[in-house]
């Protein structure tokens, strides 16, 4: 498979870089340290010419480099089978499981969605590690539903982007305990750490360490004897936020391991890090938004919850 040659034309927001930085974004499974050593053996050009290690790019140049070594950062692959909604040869969509870390993080560096994705990228391409997923987003370990990646730097970087300035709409299905005695009702209040615990956790209350704004709306959907489906619309995108806000109302996420109603915490974490539960909660990322970051056409996809979400409170069976 190796020698293996790619030649890349340069975008106008890498203009200026030097050469190393300029194929790192473009081969992101490599690291900018063996691309530079590459370039010092000779096995690059600009424009048909040799170039130096120090070389510069500018727009509209054309890169090629002779791949002779395989990535030396490449995520350990995982055939895990996930639902794709949606790809394309920029961005993929993918229905999250729960359960399922979205990306190498703490004690989680295998068998996370991104390790899924580069098995399944793997599979587009001539050699290994050519494409690298690019988490733009993340979900909670055991929330399930939507979450964008992208396969390419300039969509990653685009999205991003777009992500950052809150160019994009969620909404996530909850089943929520107790009824609820009002039908929508947005709920804006700041989230930070919670006082005196685990940095993991968030609080809603007055004592919260380093609370910024939050606001969530929150729709009822349907309501049963003790427990309630309703819809969250995210504004803003605080960590476990839509968790902490219901149970700050009182109607805490069913199955939630650590919100308990009116912002009381059932246990505390076993460790700094992801959580360690196998137990996943009743939230699911339902709805999802955004512009196409190279066609700029707006993308709106829609997944109901899946049979674990049911199975929390027997006899609760919908499609939404």
């Amino acid at each position: 498979m190796y020698p293996f040659t790619v030649e890349f034309i340069v975008e106008p927001y890498l203009s200026g870089v030097r050469i190393d930085s300029f194929l790192a974004k473009h081969l992101r499974n490599y690291t900018s340290w063996r691309l530079h050593r590459m370039v010092s053996a000779g096995l690059a050009c600009i424009d048909d010419q040799p170039a130096e290690a120090m070389d510069r790019v500018f727009t509209g140049q054309r890169v090629r480099v002779r791949l002779v070594e395989p990535p030396d950062k490449l995520l350990e692959p995982d055939t895990t089978p996930v639902s794709i909604v949606y790809e394309d040869p920029w961005i993929i969509v993918v229905d999250k499981p729960a359960g399922l870390v979205a990306h190498p993080v703490g004690d989680f560096q295998v068998g996370t969605l991104s390790n899924v994705l580069q098995s399944h990228l793997d599979l587009q391409t001539r050699i290994r590690g050519l494409l690298r997923p690019g988490v733009v987003h993340r979900l909670d370990r055991m929330t399930s539903g939507l979450i964008v990646t992208a396969k390419e730097h300039l969509a990653h970087r685009l999205l991003s982007i777009d992500f950052q300035q809150g160019q994009l709409s969620k909404s996530y299905v909850a089943m929520i305990e107790g009824v609820p005695d009002f039908e929508s009702r947005s709920l804006d209040f700041p989230i930070g750490q919670r006082p005196g615990g685990n940095s993991v956790l968030m609080s809603a209350t007055p004592e919260a360490k380093n609370a910024r704004p939050a606001k969530t709306q929150v729709t009822v959907v349907e309501r049963f004897e003790t427990h309630s489906i309703v819809e969250c619309v995210l504004f803003t995108g605080r960590n476990h936020q839509i968790r902490v806000h219901l149970s700050h109302i009182g109607h805490p996420v069913v199955g939630d391991e650590y919100y308990a109603p009116f912002g009381a915490i059932r246990q505390a974490p076993r460790f700094d890090g992801e959580e360690p539960t196998e137990a996943r909660h009743a939230l699911h990322a339902a709805s999802l938004g955004f512009f196409h970051p190279i066609l700029r056409a707006w993308m709106q996809f829609r997944t109901a919850p899946p049979q674990d979400f049911w199975a929390l409170s027997p006899g609760l069976s919908r499609t939404l």
